[in-house]
């Protein structure tokens, strides 16, 4: 049996991760799970999959487990020191870094250091410090699977990298494909959140209406397969039947379809490299996808994509700067304080000013991370 843990358990992935594992139960022993607020939700998990240890958020007192006696039971860990000590745990042969957020950054390293497989769902990660996690996943001969199912494809779809002329990462454009920028401009909160064809959080499903999210993912792309930025292009892809595809020299295409299902790249991430039956919503009928349509993405309506192209160009602390104030100007979106097309205006500016710090250290990372934060919000609450 895989020995795995999951960092962000009671999260989107990590709720429909548990759901693979639950299938495949002959197949996965869960070492710890790891929530943020939602304890209630925690608790289940853990009497449900009998994890060795837990780790949460929230210190509070009410929260109290058997103590593990004979293998029964589990133990109680918290913040930042427990999610270290899950992923110093060598017995683990992977773990799953749903989480979102910075607070994945860390525990990833570690556990690349401890010389532990990553299923990584987290794109701060790659995005604030691709250059020193894949450095120190080289170092470790640690193996980072991708679960985004964009990186995914095209983790299937590679056999020769060194014949790979270029990436082609696919876009569903999301809910505002067929709108105007006057109805982006306008658009409220609950039209953001009407993504077509996926479930997601809230912050991602933001991303993938301003289209934040493929340029986050061209930076990931960028770092976990070692292309330049001008071998990734992107593609809208309304129906997300094809999850991504590569270009070899020769001209030849490879892609990889499927149904717009998270439970087969979680799958395909955690159980690398073999494949198993499990969650499947049916058997994949090209007769019945009848047609794909395709179309250049609309840079005007959508320049977050450029945005994250320049970025990842500059590299240092550039793409670092671009997720804090990202994230922090959707969460303002989300609490009602701007408009939608003010996440890429904020976004924007923040990058503008920002004094790139090339070959950083995690701790400047860390301080530019917070630094954009602070920044971000105080200019949304003086002017917006």
């Amino acid at each position: 049996m895989k020995k795995i843990s999951i960092i962000g358990s009671t999260g989107s992935i990590g709720t429909q991760a548990l759901e693979v594992i639950e299938k495949l139960q002959d197949k996965f022993e869960i070492i710890a799970l790891a929530g943020g607020h939602n304890i209630e939700l925690l608790k289940k998990q853990a009497e449900k999959f009998k994890p060795r240890y837990i780790c949460h958020n929230n210190p509070s007192p009410a929260f109290q487990a058997p103590s593990p006696t004979r293998g029964e039971g589990y133990s109680i860990l918290h913040g930042s020191e427990g999610l270290e000590k899950i992923c110093s745990d060598k017995e683990n042969d992977i773990i799953l870094v749903a989480c979102s957020g910075k607070i994945g950054l860390k525990p990833t390293l570690t556990a690349i250091r401890n010389g532990i497989n990553i299923a990584l769902a987290n794109k701060e990660t790659l995005v604030m410090a691709g250059d020193i996690v894949m450095a120190e996943a080289k170092k470790y001969g640690v193996k980072i699977i991708p679960v985004d199912s964009e990186h995914c494809a095209i983790h299937q779809c590679i056999k020769e990298i060194n014949q790979v002329e270029k990436l082609i990462i696919t876009a569903s454009g999301g809910p505002f494909l067929h709108k105007t920028i006057g109805d982006m401009k306008n658009a409220t909160v609950e039209q953001a959140l009407a993504h077509p064809r996926w479930n997601m959080g809230k912050k991602i499903t933001v991303d993938s209406a301003t289209l934040m999210n493929k340029g986050l993912e061209i930076i990931e792309a960028h770092h976990l397969f070692g292309f330049d930025y001008d071998k990734i292009d992107v593609v809208v892809h309304p129906q997300s039947i094809v999850h991504s595809a590569i270009e070899y020299k020769d001209g030849s295409v490879i892609a990889q379809i499927g149904l717009p299902s998270m439970h087969i790249p979680i799958q395909y991430a955690i159980s690398y490299p073999e494949r198993f039956e499990g969650i499947k919503s049916k058997s994949f009928s090209f007769s019945e996808i009848a047609h794909l349509d395709f179309e250049k993405p609309d840079y005007e309506k959508f320049p977050t994509v450029k945005l994250a192209y320049k970025m990842g160009k500059l590299g240092g602390t550039a793409t670092a700067c671009l997720n804090a104030a990202n994230e922090e100007a959707v969460f303002a979106f989300l609490d009602g304080k701007i408009k939608l097309y003010n996440i890429y205006e904020i976004t924007k500016k923040m990058c503008d000013e920002h004094q790139v710090i090339q070959n950083p250290t995690i701790d400047e990372i860390f301080e530019v991370d917070n630094e954009i934060r602070k920044k971000t919000k105080e200019y949304i609450l003086k002017n917006l």
